[in-house]
């Protein structure tokens, strides 16, 4: 039997947490009976920095119960950086990772250990449907995995953070020193033999989302920008289109004159000035984004800082 890690990232989760570590303390009691994992698996809770009661409920849970464990990071870094910190600084035979609203369906763990045992490296958590999302966010959702895969970045549709991990694709994956995270990309990479497990997502019961659409924009527009250099390259054909343009309207201009002896239109002429320079702010906008991502990944800072751990030691 092989122990299992199921890191779990927490951020202002006080009002969810109490759901949230009786449904995992079930699930993993009824695994380790079953002997569908070694009776050494853990919980494992990595508070990003939160600043309501959510470390104080963990510590106090984790003392109580043998099968809970967590760390505190000295500040908030992110979802990707507390996914990371609970992978790295444990060790197992196989980790998985899912959000504490548990609107990812947890039993769905069961499948997926059972796909590791079968040669899996990478198990991934897929929703089969997104029929209660609103409109909105189904349709930017659909949108952005479209516009990734046209942009060449291999993501798995409908897959989020609920995924499994073997110890080696782990140590595969630290090979990857990215400070720009996006682990939805980022695993594909790895390329170990995977599978899919299939699941509807639930609504969350309660506390709110930590993603409103400001973050979730800021999200896409990471995982774009930190896998694909197409934007740069449209940057480069709309530069050839627009000087294209520009002697097109020259032409013009000079047959116009050749014609009247004046040139007449100064609206049209301002109107264009001020469209080229709104494509060139835009222009500059996406180059220094790609700028500044040089800029942090040179800096090497590090993903995640663990200021705390605690766990029982029974």
């Amino acid at each position: 039997m092989k122990k299992l890690l199921i890191v779990i990232p927490c951020y202002n989760e006080e009002e969810m947490l109490p759901t949230t570590l009786k449904t995992m303390s079930e699930l993993m009691n009824n695994m380790i009976a079953d002997k569908l994992v070694a009776a050494t698996s853990r919980v494992h809770f990595t508070d990003d920095g939160s600043t309501d009661k959510t470390w104080s409920i963990l510590e106090k849970e984790c003392k109580k119960n043998p099968l809970f464990e967590a760390s505190k990071l000295s500040r908030n870094f992110g979802h990707q950086g507390a996914i990371l910190a609970g992978m790295y600084d444990n060790d197992a035979d196989m980790y998985c990772t899912i959000d504490a609203d548990l609107q990812d369906d947890p039993r769905c763990i069961i499948e997926m250990v059972k796909k590791i045992d079968e040669g899996n490296d990478i198990v991934y958590g897929v929703r089969k449907k997104r029929d209660t999302d609103t409109f909105f966010k189904r349709f930017t959702a659909q949108a952005f995995y479209k516009l990734m895969s046209w942009l060449g970045v291999k993501v798995i549709y409908n897959h989020a953070d609920f995924r499994m991990m073997t110890r080696r694709a782990v140590e595969q994956l630290k090979q990857f020193p990215e400070r720009n995270l996006f682990l939805r990309a980022v695993v594909p990479l790895v390329g170990y033999k995977s599978d899919m497990v299939y699941y509807d997502r639930t609504p969350r019961t309660a506390g709110e989302t930590k993603y409103p659409l400001k973050k979730m924009l800021a999200f896409a527009w990471n995982g774009i920008s930190s896998f694909s250099i197409v934007p740069l390259r449209l940057v480069t054909i709309m530069g050839f289109l627009i000087s294209f343009l520009g002697a097109c309207f020259v032409l013009k201009i000079l047959l116009n004159y050749n014609a009247h002896g004046a040139v007449s239109g100064w609206a049209s002429t301002v109107t264009l000035i001020t469209l080229f320079s709104g494509v060139q702010m835009i222009s500059l906008g996406i180059i220094g984004e790609y700028i500044a991502k040089i800029f942090v990944e040179v800096k090497g800072r590090p993903l995640y800082i663990v200021e705390e751990k605690v766990k029982n030691n029974e």
